[in-house]
């Protein structure tokens, strides 16, 4: 008996796939639309970035402090010194939010244009590198010029550090610790949420992060209730924190020490690059902060300089251990961090779009396989 002969195959319409065990399943219009929400997702990102980069945080009617006087509201009527009270709090402030983005989600599933469009404008809204950026600058200027009362003014604008009785290298700390920190919550971590839970997960991350900011505090009145918050801040940023420290490695490579072409460089990018990975392999769980750490101890290693020590706040005095080695930072190094931070964001961008454009290749995938 000659063996069975091979089933003779015919070109089926593009609306439909064979799957190895002979089922047709519909494939096109579903996976085109995941397709399409990817690209949205990816254009409304790079979108917001490229105009956060250009103008900045919105002068007026800033999203991000609405947000804030909600929450400060929503703090007045459930506030209690009890972790009880406080996550019923973080889950409240948090749950609204993200409630509301994923309505326009689902709103704009249709209509591509509006969604990236949505995506853009809360990527700007959420984005905050620029301002830092400025920020960092504009305290570097006060340095140069030696008016150390107009640095100390701006040192609010950057960290919560009790600014009266910081001299100028302890203002420099200062300004390159929050630089290395908030590379990671203004810029990567709001990016690689967004690519990962695209428009919910980028407005949750920073509703999370700014509860941390305004409860998230070791004093008598946040003790207890604003643990939830900061426990969930810790949650959202370990994976974003140590991809800012890898980032920082290629970043540190790419900006130069800021010297003259006719002055010898100190490092080479590839040394630069080294002392970056190094000194964060070394220090990056030397900080109380399970995230924080991170960030500070690749820029320190970036820049050749030592940070860490005694931080006053208002109220309470933290005693830290060393990053890194060197100086203290200086007004140079305090805009070659600005630069590294810039370069940082850009990077995070490209990773985010890998992130996305995986996520939807990952997911179809999957689609498939459950078909089967």
């Amino acid at each position: 008996m000659s063996p069975p002969r091979p089933e003779t195959t015919y070109p089926l319409p593009d609306a439909v796939v064979v799957e190895p065990t002979g089922r047709m399943a519909p494939m096109t219009t579903t996976d085109s639309r995941r397709r399409a929400g990817a690209t949205e997702l990816i254009v409304g990102l790079v979108a917001g970035y490229a105009v956060d980069t250009v103008l900045g945080d919105p002068r007026r009617w800033h999203p991000v402090a609405g947000y804030g006087r909600f929450a400060a509201q929503l703090e007045r009527r459930l506030y209690a010194p009890t972790r009880t009270a406080g996550t019923r709090y973080a889950a409240v402030a948090v749950g609204v939010p993200v409630a509301g983005a994923v309505a326009v989600h689902l709103a704009t599933r249709r209509h591509p244009v509006a969604r990236a469009a949505v995506v853009a404008a809360a990527t700007w809204a959420v984005l905050g590198g620029t301002s830092l950026g400025r920020e960092a600058d504009a305290m570097a200027d006060e340095l140069d010029a030696a008016d150390l009362e107009a640095a100390r003014q701006r040192v609010p604008s950057l960290c919560g550090r009790d600014p009266s009785a910081l001299d100028a290298g302890e203002i420099g700390r200062a300004t390159v610790e929050s630089i290395a920190e908030n590379t990671s919550d203004a810029t990567v971590a709001p990016l690689l949420w967004a690519a990962v839970a695209g428009l919910p997960g980028l407005i949750g991350y920073r509703a999370v992060n700014t509860l941390d900011a305004m409860v998230g505090h070791r004093n008598d009145r946040y003790r207890h209730f604003g643990t939830a918050s900061a426990r969930l801040d810790d949650a959202a940023n370990f994976v974003p924190a140590r991809v800012t420290a890898l980032l920082t490695i290629p970043a540190a490579a790419i900006v130069t020490d800021g010297r003259a072409p006719a002055e010898p460089r100190r490092r080479g990018p590839r040394s630069r690059a080294f002392a970056t990975f190094a000194t964060w392999l070394r220090d990056r769980n030397h900080h109380p902060s399970p995230n924080a750490g991170q960030c500070e101890a690749a820029m320190a290693g970036a820049l050749g300089v030592r940070l860490g020590g005694r931080n006053a706040y208002h109220g309470r005095v933290e005693v830290r251990p060393t990053l890194g080695r060197g100086p203290l930072p200086g007004p140079s190094e305090i805009r070659r961090a600005a630069r590294i931070s810039r370069v940082a964001g850009a990077l995070a961008v490209a990773t985010s779009v890998a992130v996305a454009v995986g996520g939807s290749v990952a997911t179809n995938r999957l689609r498939r396989r459950r078909v089967r």
